[in-house]
């Protein structure tokens, strides 16, 4: 078993199509995206006792809120200390571990679960979960970029897709298993926990045996590597940078304040989406009868999965155009579209102008997931291909800030707003444009990125030793 999981033994051979390592990584994002879908267990995890209603005894939902918290940072930690590791052992390992992490802390969940013990819910998914979560996002990127580096957009584009995509299998999986499961005694969460963790750890264990990493010096045929004449007119670097190395940059940390600040306008509307269309079109979502309540909940859920589509698609589309625009061209389109739309927003519920609400929306959700999906092909044009997967893992630390900024900020200018007499169709409109503000302050953060110091750039000995 250790020799199949060596890096060497993960050594492409002669005739293994690049395009299988795509679904390899894709099997491992589109299990370990169910995180997007956590939220569906929070309900009947809530009336575990009670059953049909939460009885006392029963766990609050801020407390089952701190669940998905916990995953998050510990995305974000494992992410960020365990990268030269993942670089080190290679994709294989990684994937494997990422499979016994991700597919294990949901069947301890389980458990804890049928014992009624929130705390090994906690460290289940929380900690265990979380830390798999973390290397899973990870470990196929920079194999994705070095077999893929005509195309690095597109390669990671593909695989960070199954992440935003994740939710639209994961929470109708659970439903379903939830229906199956449940009796008059049980809501038929801790088996549809086992199930999920059973099966994920399958998928994720087939990404890991199909994925490869290239022969040393392999190139894609008629790729022409960058020269360093495009340093300069592409700001695409021929030398490599450790990851100890690029924190020391003012490149990473504009970088990290880049992803920090989109991401942060992004997630404090995805978290809110559901109740900011009911509240902003009241009267298209009317709450006046159950049959109505039902029915606006209803619609509003839809247009959360809509939303869902967009951030899947965003990530492989703008991702792929990046290819062709270039990074930074890429992001200074976020940041001036998006300034736009958000500023907008507001105009679309004065004048109930709801298909252009949505479309903006979608949009914007495009390039939320867009800004993930090409972060780490920037990464390598910024720092080189061989440490871009440990570098990765240190910038997602601006996700786990941002995970915490953008629903802080939604949620409470929005109440300050209700506490000072506003109506709730009109209480959104100073965090849009809080959230455009921000998206101007990303613009000139990404305008400032420059080619590297040529100080930072590892010897041709560091870059062997690395290799």
């Amino acid at each position: 078993m250790m020799n199949f999981l060596s890096q060497e033994s993960a050594v492409a051979k002669p005739g293994y199509s690049r395009w299988m390592v795509p679904p390899a990584a894709l099997a491992v994002h589109l299990c370990i995206g169910q995180a997007y879908a956590f939220s569906v267990f929070n309900k009947p995890l809530s009336q575990l006792i009670g059953i049909s209603a939460p009885a006392p005894g029963d766990w609050t939902i801020p407390q089952l809120g701190w669940i998905f918290s916990i995953a998050i940072v510990c995305l974000g930690l494992s992410a960020a200390f365990l990268g030269p590791w993942v670089e080190r052992v290679g994709p294989r390992r990684t994937m494997f571990t990422a499979a016994l992490l991700f597919g294990g802390g949901l069947i301890i969940s389980a458990a804890g679960v049928a014992a009624h013990q929130l705390w090994l819910i906690y460290f289940g998914y929380g900690v265990v979960g979380g830390c798999g979560l973390g290397i899973g996002y990870i470990s196929p990127v920079s194999t994705l970029i070095k077999w893929f580096p005509d195309r690095p957009g597109l390669a990671t584009g593909c695989a960070i897709m199954g992440f935003g995509g994740g939710a639209l299998i994961g929470a109708p999986l659970a439903v379903t298993l939830m229906k199956h499961f449940a009796t008059a005694a049980s809501t038929g969460v801790a088996m549809t926990m086992l199930v999920m963790g059973i099966v994920y750890l399958c998928f994720m264990m087939i990404g890991a045996a199909i994925v490869r990493v290239p022969a040393p010096g392999w190139l894609p045929a008629g790729y022409t590597p960058p020269t360093a004449a495009d340093e300069t007119r592409k700001m695409v670097t021929i030398h490599n940078v450790t990851a100890a190395e690029a924190v020391k940059t003012p490149q990473f940390w504009l970088l990290w304040w880049v992803l920090c600040l989109n991401v942060t306008a992004g997630i404090g509307v995805l978290g809110q989406a559901s109740l900011m269309i009911q509240e902003m079109f009241p009267a298209r979502f009317p709450h006046d009868t159950e049959i109505a309540v039902a029915a606006s909940a209803a619609a509003a859920s839809g247009f959360v999965g809509l939303l869902s589509i967009f951030n899947m698609l965003g990530r492989i589309s703008w991702a792929s155009a990046s290819d062709y625009l270039g990074r930074k061209n890429t992001y200074a389109i976020f940041f001036v579209l998006g300034t736009l739309l958000y500023a907008l927003v507001p105009w679309t519920g004065k004048t109930h102008n709801l298909p252009l609400f949505i479309l903006f929306y979608g949009i914007i959700l495009s390039m939320y997931g867009g800004g993930f999906a090409t972060i780490p092909a920037y990464l390598k044009d910024i720092f080189g291909s061989i440490q871009v997967g440990a570098i990765h893992g240190r910038l997602l630390t601006a996700w786990s800030a941002a995970g915490v900024f953008g629903p802080v900020l939604v949620n409470y200018i929005r109440q300050y707003q209700l506490d000072h007499g506003v109506a709730k169709a009109d209480a959104y409109s100073v965090t849009m444009y809080v959230m455009a503000g921000l998206l101007v302050v990303g613009f000139f953060c990404n305008f400032a990125m420059t080619s590297l110091n040529a100080r930072h750039y590892a010897t041709a000995s560091d870059v062997e030793a690395m290799a």
